[in-house]
């Protein structure tokens, strides 16, 4: 049987929902002092309404924190992103929220696993152990094929 773990007893970082620049696309902006948990330039795993999609996570040009520009459904797409939906546009516009709100991201397993939500909102996401080192480069290989 699947473990599941709540909102509640997860590390969760309270981040903003932004304006990717002239666009209209949503963007989640972690703020600095809470980066660590959120490796940068890593494809993750990424948790929104109960689906699980792949997002990268990068540097902002300026600062230190941590962006996540996209959701999507392969770890392909998310690293080629013209490829694909991005499920975080879906997301954003589905949950009536405006830019420069809150966005709470719980970090379920640290450097692997992810989940978003709007504040006031509970969620419950299925428990994954992140693959070990050798692992991980051999799903790297057969996802970049």
């Amino acid at each position: 049987m699947t473990q599941r773990v709540s909102s509640e007893t997860t590390e969760t970082v309270r981040a903003t929902m932004a304006q990717a620049g002239a666009t209209n696309r949503p963007r989640i902006e972690i703020p600095a002092d809470e980066a660590d948990a959120f490796p940068a330039d890593e494809i993750v795993r990424f948790v929104a309404d109960e689906s699980e999609y792949r997002a990268r996570i990068e540097r902002p040009l300026t600062g230190d924190g941590r962006l996540i520009r996209g959701l999507y459904d392969t770890p392909r797409i998310a690293r080629n992103p013209g490829e694909g939906e991005n499920r975080l546009s879906e997301w954003f516009a589905e949950s009536n929220r405006q830019f420069g709100g809150s966005v709470l991201v719980d970090v379920v397993e640290e450097g692997f696993k992810y989940g978003i939500r709007n504040p006031g909102e509970r969620a419950v996401y299925e428990a994954t152990e992140a693959p070990n080192e050798s692992l991980a480069d051999i799903a790297k290989q057969v996802d970049d094929q």
